[in-house]
């Protein structure tokens, strides 16, 4: 027969495990009960602060929490996710991610975390990266643009920088489709925009938002939309792909990773607030008009969509020797 002390002892140790066990459960049954914040790792104005700031009000919303979206550029986002990998993985901290969390371990010697060190949370939006030449160019679509280009020199492209949308755009039609392309790296997109303008570039490729005010204007012509769909703010300009270009797949995409380790529970929660905040119809026609695409989805399918986009990405840095030296 146990000696009623130890029996005692027993179960003191029994309950005191099943109270431990249960600590996690709780905190993520009450998920959230403070601000939870959005690191954005690029400065504010661009097209991915803005979805970060949409997503951020609708999700809130749905979770009954402040969202505060905080900006931290730097190092083509890598600052900025190696600040969110480092955070606790309590489900109050989430990098907003982009291509060049993808992509910066391909092209950089040395990185400050590891592709493990982020797990894939949803989908927000993109925006189509646009093709775009000086408004009196002899050229009217992405064909005439190639064939022009194979004469004499070719022509400079503008970029915002080693690994940027525009430099993968431009690795694509040179590797892909015989463009002749000397790459022209600005600090910006902007400063891109900029040189296209002035006309000490040939052409570069934009982010629809900050792309179609001038197309709309008429300072600058737009050849090709380089996504799958048409932009739903200007559906009048074909897709790359349907120009007879089909390896051309490249957008300025926004979505939300957090900490390895965060809990199941949580990372679901936060991805259904999201679905739901970008099929909102007031949020999605509120973007659309700006040029972005609201998305959204499952979990599964934003780790779908990153490892297809990794694998896209790893090509055109292998056939153009990308590196960031």
């Amino acid at each position: 027969m146990t000696h009623p002390i130890l029996r005692r002892t027993a179960l003191a140790a029994i309950a005191a495990t099943a109270c431990a066990a249960a600590v996690p459960a709780f905190a993520q049954d009450s998920w959230p009960n403070h601000p939870i914040r959005f690191i954005v790792p690029f400065s504010a104005g661009g097209a991915n602060d803005l979805m970060a700031r949409a997503a951020a009000e609708g999700a809130g919303k749905r979770l009954g929490q402040t969202i505060i979206v905080e900006n931290k550029p730097g190092g083509s986002t890598s600052l900025g996710a190696a600040y969110v990998a480092q955070q606790k993985p309590d489900g109050y901290t989430f990098l907003i991610s982009a291509a060049g969390v993808i992509s910066n371990n391909m092209i950089k010697k040395s990185m400050p975390y590891k592709d493990a060190d982020l797990t894939p949370v949803a989908m927000v939006g993109l925006a189509p990266s646009v093709v775009l030449v000086p408004p009196d160019a002899p050229y009217n679509n992405l064909k005439e643009f190639i064939a022009a280009s194979q004469k004499g020199q070719g022509f400079h492209w503008a970029t915002a920088g080693t690994g940027s949308t525009p430099h993968f755009v431009s690795g694509i039609l040179e590797t892909k489709y015989g463009a002749k392309l000397d790459i022209v790296p600005y600090k910006s997109g902007s400063e891109s925009v900029t040189a296209v303008l002035g006309k000490q570039v040939q052409a570069t490729s934009e982010a629809s938002i900050v792309a179609l005010p001038y197309i709309k204007s008429g300072k600058l012509k737009a050849l090709a939309d380089t996504w799958t769909a048409r932009i739903s703010a200007y559906p009048q300009l074909a897709t790359a792909q349907e120009q007879g270009f089909p390896d051309m797949q490249i957008a300025h995409w926004c979505g939300v990773h957090a900490p390895a380790g965060t809990p199941e529970a949580i990372l679901d929660k936060m991805a259904a607030a999201i679905d739901a905040a970008m099929k909102d119809a007031a949020t999605a026609e509120h973007l659309k008009a700006l040029g972005i695409e609201p998305i959204g989805g499952t979990r599964a399918s934003f780790v779908k969509f990153v490892d297809e986009e990794r694998s896209r990405l790893r090509t055109v840095v292998k056939a153009t020797g990308m590196t960031d030296e």
